[in-house]
């Protein structure tokens, strides 16, 4: 076995088993759980939000908007301004105002989001 065979194999056990990866995937089972409660309230399947692409749709459902404007994620610089009217349109669908909405489900969306699902807030569609 050469060098770069075995510099290679343990970078794959190190990318798929390292420290970060267990953190990263209890993150994600977090985030999954707190967007199932927001999905429920919003009157969509919780289980959409264990699907990647698709809980970014239904964000952009809940937040009033068309399932097409998603693909403006795609574009840089736009994927930041849309991502924070999403934001702010989903604080407002729950009742919270532009400040909370920014700050807890832009710049802290996993805490804002566990504040959605688990809180009293119920939701009503943005106009």
């Amino acid at each position: 076995m050469t060098l770069a065979n075995t510099v290679t194999d343990t970078a794959d056990l190190t990318s798929l088993w390292g420290v970060y990866s267990v953190f990263a995937l209890i993150w994600y089972v977090l985030v999954a759980v707190a967007l199932w409660k927001v999905f429920s309230k919003a009157g969509y399947p919780g289980i959409l939000a264990i699907i990647p692409i698709v809980n970014v749709v239904i964000l952009v459902k809940i937040a009033g908007y068309s399932a097409w404007l998603t693909l403006l994620y795609l574009i840089p610089i736009v994927n930041i301004v849309f991502s924070i009217l999403v934001s702010i349109r989903v604080g407002r669908g729950f009742g919270k105002g532009g400040a909370w909405s920014f700050f807890l489900l832009w710049l802290f969306a996993f805490i804002g989001y566990f504040i959605l699902g688990f809180g009293k807030a119920t939701y009503s569609k943005p106009e």
